[in-house]
């Protein structure tokens, strides 16, 4: 009885630490959250992220990329990976602001006078610390990835000064600095759900919508569109986001390859954003929309146009802050 109890036993062992060995061999899965279309460059970015992981860790990790929203929108698929329910996500920084008030300064208007600038800030002291400030919510933030400049389009009339966007109802994200910019120069700001933009921009529901170029070529905007205006009022970055815990598990040689994968995914997005954008631009043209862009003079009426949002939050975000990254910005500039 007893030996046949001890084989039993012997055999349970064995079975628990054959289960246990392959368990530990199998692959761990990281789903990377993307609320943007397919070939959006950030979705791109991600499968760069996967080529650079899986070439030097694919036995331990596979990485999948999920566009559309599948997993949620950029606030709902960021949750979940402060829950441990999901691994990555890449959201814009400007619906994460009720999470960390830190993020408000990138949604100031006209903050970066052009993208170089704006990736040597963010890449810069007052950049890393920004992304390190996201541990605090549970979210390791391995790089900024860009979303670029935010253009306005409607189908109304040419943009080309403040007083041509009088009354316009312009689509925004739930963001209040955003619709704080856009009644300073005479908008009606409307929040809404980016699902819901195409149909309300065809119902005339709104006139408008503020995004990058690629989004508005990508999106199909031109069919429910007729007038571009580049402005560039709000440079947007993405963040690369992983679970904290998942993160402060790895071994010290996975991290390095994941920072490795994010790096090269940043700099692949940079590429691409300015590649896709001019070329975008043409196809619009072509497309039949007429894109306008401001002279000196014209962009400088815009942005005297929304400096009382300056006034009014930089008290919010922190004026240090601001102070501190108005001042990198001139140092780079110049």
């Amino acid at each position: 009885m007893r030996k046949g109890l001890a084989i039993v036993l012997m055999g349970t062992v064995l079975a628990a630490l054959w289960i246990g060995m392959a368990v530990a061999g199998e692959k761990k899965i990281i789903r990377i959250s993307n609320g943007v279309n397919d070939v959006h460059p950030a979705v791109l970015g991600g499968k760069k992220f996967k080529e650079v992981v899986e070439a030097k860790l694919g036995s331990k990790y596979e990485i999948q990329v999920y566009a559309n929203a599948q997993l949620g929108d950029d606030v709902r698929a960021t949750e979940s990976v402060r829950a441990g329910q999901l691994e990555m996500v890449v959201p814009s920084t400007s619906p994460l602001t009720g999470l960390n008030k830190d993020l408000m300064v990138f949604d100031l208007p006209f903050l970066f006078p052009n993208s170089i600038v704006a990736n040597k800030v963010l890449q810069g002291p007052i950049g890393v610390r920004l992304l390190d400030s996201m541990s605090s919510k549970g979210l390791k933030a391995l790089a900024y990835w860009e979303n670029g400049f935010r253009q306005l389009s409607n189908s109304v009339r040419e943009v080309k000064s403040p007083a041509d966007v009088k009354g316009l109802k312009i689509r925004t994200m739930e963001n209040p600095m955003h619709l704080a910019a856009w009644r300073a120069l005479g908008a009606n700001p409307t929040p809404m759900p980016f699902s819901e933009v195409f149909t309300a921009m065809q119902q005339k529901t709104i006139d408008g919508q503020e995004n990058p170029v690629v989004v508005i070529y990508l999106q199909k905007f031109n069919e429910v569109q007729k007038y571009v205006t580049l402005t560039g009022h709000i440079y947007t970055p993405f963040l690369l986001l992983m679970n904290q815990k998942l993160w402060d598990g790895m071994p010290a040689d996975d991290q390095k390859v994941f920072m490795e994968g994010a790096v090269a995914g940043r700099e692949y997005i940079l590429q691409l954003n300015r590649e896709m954008t001019d070329t975008q631009i043409k196809k619009l043209r072509e497309a039949g929309m007429t894109i306008t862009e401001l002279t000196p003079q014209q962009l400088k009426a815009f942005q005297d146009a929304v400096q009382p949002v300056y006034t009014q939050f930089e008290e919010r975000i922190g004026k240090k802050l601001v102070d501190e990254i108005r001042a990198e910005v001139k140092k780079y500039a110049n």
